[in-house]
C-alpha cells in the first residue's frame, strides 16, 4: 500500500509520520488534560473544552506549516551539537514552565 505523499511548499515530497505523530500527541494531551485544568482554573466545561480545542487546532497548524509546508527534506543535514544542546535547554525550560503552570491550580 503506498503512503500518499504531503509536499512542502516548493513540490517536494515530505514524509507525513513526523506530522502525524504530533498532531496525534496534541489531540490527546488536549483532550485529556485540557478540559480537566481548565476546570481547575474556573472556566466551564464548554469553555474548557473550547480552549482545548483551540490549543489543538493552533498546534496542529503550527505542526503542518512547520514539519509539511516548511520543510526542506533536501537541505536536512547534521546540526551542530551547540544548537541542538541550546534547543534543549529552551526546550527544557518550556516544559518547565509549562508545568509550573499546570501546578498553580493544585495549591
Amino acid at each position: 500500500m503506498r503512503r500518499p505523499a504531503l509536499r512542502n511548499a516548493e513540490g517536494t515530497p515530505v514524509d507525513p509520520v513526523p506530522v502525524l505523530v504530533v498532531v496525534a500527541l496534541a489531540f490527546m494531551v488536549a483532550v485529556s488534560i485540557g478540559p480537566i485544568y481548565g476546570q481547575a482554573y474556573g472556566l466551564s466545561l464548554a469553555a474548557s473544552l473550547a480552549v482545548s480545542g483551540g490549543a489543538f487546532l493552533l498546534t496542529a497548524v503550527g505542526a503542518y506549516r512547520w514539519l509539511v509546508r516548511d520543510a526542506r527534506p533536501a537541505v536536512a543535514g547534521e546540526v551542530d551539537p551547540a544548537d541542538r544542546f541550546a534547543t534543549l535547554v529552551y526546550l527544557a525550560l518550556v516544559l518547565l514552565a509549562l508545568f509550573v503552570g499546570l501546578t498553580l491550580p493544585l495549591l
